[in-house]
């Protein structure tokens, strides 16, 4: 019985420091994962048995090729083209660096799309002597529901598919339907919102017209490389139920194979690798591995299995509305790693058809980011971006303009799930 309230009040502390912000999160999840197998709440072979390797592989696979693709400039290639694709006129240019941003999320990552276009978009702001807060809202917002489509496109998808064996194809047929229907509507209504604040003159218009995407490409022979191996992690991805190799797997060839044929020192390419994050996933890992071994978890599932009487569409609309409130003010990757094991046992104790609500946990926790400033690893990214070039991004002022956003996502997404899922 000691080791049941260790387990919670390890998490219950871990989780109040990472929304406080007052210790770094990898930190605090490092020393609660220590501290739980040195108090014998688990010991160090079922902790490590809790690790899942294949989001932990996954992951660092997806970082090491970006970091290679990066050097190349295609990133600012693709900024640049987009600018000159829209006439130079602000409102396209921030609609169509929404998609990009949206769809870059979808292939690569959320964090690492927005590390590469924010630094784009300041130097189209600049030129058009515009403010940029408008952009990277609707970049920041973008990033989220692009994310929400894939397997790999936000952390949550990626420890949800290494979970449940659901895959690339399993993510992108359920839910590149709602994410695309979301993406439009929102960046819609966004256009409308700045369409009397973004404006900019003719001389300056022309500036951006006058760029020449194709200097920004600093190597040639890295982006054929780069671009060859990613279309083939991509293929990878999408057979890699029929070819029976894990996701993390194919990234890991991936990351392999074109450090191997750009001839990139290694100690450089790993510099790419965002550690902290990687350790910040172990560390939770054993910190919910605690409360699976103790048997809080299953405690909880019979819990919400009582509340929702063990129908199907209850669990499924509390899943998704739990997900996305949860997911606005506190961070999405914590709370997925303690919903998974949680649903796991919900659907052993009632033999619930479980899928639609992997989706529904998967919507909830992606788009629930959008809700607030400090909802997803990419929103404090861009923040942290805009303060070093002197614009703050207020809480308040995000608020604003994402949490009902991220309110019409999730009815809309509400919708999708009933009609396709639950009706």
């Amino acid at each position: 019985m000691m080791h049941y309230w260790l387990a919670i009040s390890i998490f219950v502390l871990v989780y109040i420091f990472i929304i406080s912000e007052k210790i770094h999160r990898t930190i605090i999840s490092m020393a609660g994962a220590a501290l739980i197998i040195a108090l014998g709440v688990v010991s160090q072979e079922q902790a490590f048995a809790h690790i899942d390797f294949n989001t932990i592989g996954l992951l660092i696979g997806m970082m090491i090729m970006v970091g290679i693709t990066r050097q190349s400039g295609v990133f600012e290639y693709l900024a640049i083209k987009s600018a000159k694709l829209s006439g130079g006129k602000p409102l396209a240019i921030m609609a169509t660096l929404a998609m990009v941003t949206a769809l870059s999320s979808a292939l690569l990552d959320n964090v690492t799309t927005v590390l590469l276009i924010v630094p784009v978009t300041y130097a189209i702001t600049d030129r058009l002597d515009i403010s940029p807060i408008p952009f990277l809202f609707a970049e920041i917002i973008a990033s989220n529901i692009g994310g929400t489509a894939t397997l790999i496109g936000d952390p949550p998808n990626i420890m949800i598919g290494s979970a449940t064996g659901l895959g690339f194809m399993d993510f992108l047929a359920n839910l590149a339907f709602p994410v695309i229907v979301i993406l439009i509507i929102t960046i819609a209504i966004m256009v409308f919102f700045y369409r009397k604040q973004l404006d900019s003159t003719e001389e300056r218009i022309q500036s951006i017209l006058e760029l020449n995407e194709k200097e920004s490409i600093k190597d040639w022979r890295l982006l054929k490389q780069s671009l060859g191996v990613l279309g083939l992690t991509m293929l990878g991805f999408l057979l890699h139920q029929t070819l029976h190799l894990e996701s993390a797997t194919i990234a890991l060839l991936g990351a392999g194979l074109l450090m191997l044929i750009s001839n990139e020192h290694p100690e450089e390419v790993l510099l790419n690798v965002e550690w902290p994050t990687i350790f910040f996933f172990a560390g939770l890992f054993v910190l919910v591995g605690g409360l699976v071994e103790t048997g809080v978890i299953e405690q909880i599932a019979q819990q919400a299995l009582i509340i929702t009487d063990g129908n199907l569409v209850q669990t499924g609309m509390l899943v998704l509305w739990l997900s996305a409130i949860a997911s606005a003010f506190v961070d999405n990757i914590p709370f997925v790693a303690t919903m998974i094991p949680l649903l796991q046992t919900m659907g052993q104790l009632s033999n619930l058809p479980m899928e639609p609500t992997w989706w529904a946990l998967a919507l909830g926790a992606c788009l629930g980011g959008n809700g607030t400033l400090i909802g997803a690893s990419a929103n404090v990214i861009v923040a942290g971006i805009a303060e070093r070039n002197g614009d703050h991004i207020g809480f308040i002022s995000f608020l604003k303009v994402g949490f009902p956003l991220m309110l019409l996502s999730i009815v809309i997404s509400m919708v999708y799930l009933y009609v396709f899922f639950w009706m």
